[in-house]
């Protein structure tokens, strides 16, 4: 049974980026209507009503979520330019789902997603810098350069990409999954695995091999499908017999949420994590949430879907702009403030860009190196290349 966090004892996980703040405090937000549940008599002891927050998360969720927009938009800008070459896909319109689950999770939980990763590779051991410099392509950029907008990789704060093949990302988080259950001791809480993708792959058979795979063993696996309704540029009800993601685990318990409201992520995830805390196994989240771009850059999104729909969501579910509006009903800041904050916000993206833009793609001798480990765990470039049919020499001066 999920069990009720107390707001006075929860505390949040945040980004090296981002200070560390309880979730204890005196302004409320009103989490009605922000849920639905699968086997809910039989599995959940309710849901969030509410959610309590204090002026000074309100501002780091702002500042964060304002950052990530501003990236994002910025990546447009630069693609449109020729600045950023191949695949991209932008995130931005579905911010509090980033915000909401890593607010919820500790970073010895596992996380990875799809393509669409600029955002969570910002908030688990990213910068703008990294972030822009690996879609330019820079040695300074998150992977060195190598991985690209679909690749990004940090082992170290436990955020496992980024996946170009679509879905293939959920079995390799199930397989994180049944690594955090074998390295957990006996009575110890083990870290849960959380793998997000999208509506368009939520039909890939290997998701339902791995979601058998997980209840069959009882693994900290969380299926989450990030529903922005359109699986490229097809809405959700051409394309899926069954479209209420969150149910798609047959038996398997699930869990929708508003995915406009970071609160409702937040608290939603929290009482996820409790799930597994007595030994349960995994659970199915659909994050309903909106992108305001085209699948990627290749996609104008104004074929099936018309700029009314667009400005609606804008104008009505807004994620980001629904932390400001709470900003400005408490009178957190002033809209002068806010407005302050904003520039000074776009003037860091702008330097961090100019940034990652001085710096220079990885050498030569970066070509072969991450194929061959060498016994002390260190990753060398190579001297030679075995083929098919002749070994040979690679000299670097």
């Amino acid at each position: 049974m999920f069990a009720t966090l107390s707001r006075r004892t929860a505390t949040l996980a945040r980004p090296a980026s981002v200070r560390a703040f309880s979730s204890a405090g005196d302004i409320r937000i009103d989490l009605t209507d922000c849920y639905e549940v699968h086997h809910g008599t039989s599995t959940f002891e309710g849901y969030p009503t509410e959610a309590y927050t204090n002026k000074e998360e309100l501002i780091e969720y702002f500042k964060m979520m304002y950052t990530m927009r501003r990236m994002e938009i910025t990546c447009d800008i630069e693609y449109k330019a020729k600045n950023i070459r191949g695949f991209c896909h932008l995130y931005d319109g579905q911010e509090a789902v980033g915000m909401g689950v890593e607010a919820a999770l500790n970073h010895d939980d596992s996380w990875i997603t799809s393509y669409r990763c600029h955002c969570i590779a910002l908030m688990r051991g990213g910068s703008v810098e990294s972030v822009i410099g690996e879609l330019f392509g820079q040695k300074t950029g998150y992977t060195g350069g190598k991985g690209g907008s679909m690749h990004f990789y940090n082992k170290e704060e436990n955020f496992y990409g980024g996946q170009g093949i679509v879905g293939a990302q959920v079995p390799v988080g199930t397989g994180l999954a049944f690594a955090n259950k074998y390295k957990t001791p006996p009575g110890e809480r083990m870290p849960v695995a959380f793998a997000a993708y999208g509506d368009g792959a939520a039909n890939q058979g290997q998701i339902w091999e791995a979601a058998n795979m997980a209840a069959l063993w009882k693994l900290p696996m969380i299926f989450c499908c990030e529903n922005n309704h359109y699986g490229m540029g097809t809405s959700t009800d051409r394309h899926s017999s069954n479209d209420t993601y969150f149910k798609m685990g047959n038996h398997i318990p699930g869990m929708k949420m508003d995915g406009q409201n970071v609160f409702a992520v937040r608290e939603g995830m929290k009482q996820v994590k409790e799930w597994f805390a007595t030994g349960n196994g995994p659970l199915f989240v659909e994050m309903n949430t909106y992108r305001y771009h085209g699948h990627s850059m290749s996609d104008p999104g104004k074929t099936y879907r018309t700029p009314e729909q667009v400005n609606a969501v804008r104008k009505n579910r807004d994620p980001i702009q629904f932390v400001k509006n709470t900003i400005l009903d408490h009178s957190v800041l002033s809209e002068a403030e806010v407005k302050g904050l904003e520039k000074s916000l776009r003037k860091d993206v702008e330097a961090q860009v100019a940034k990652a833009k001085a710096s220079s793609p990885p050498g030569p001798e970066e070509l072969h190196r991450n194929i061959y480990q060498t016994p002390d765990g260190k990753s060398e470039p190579v001297e030679f290349i075995r083929m098919p049919d002749m070994t040979k020499s690679l000299k670097f001066a």
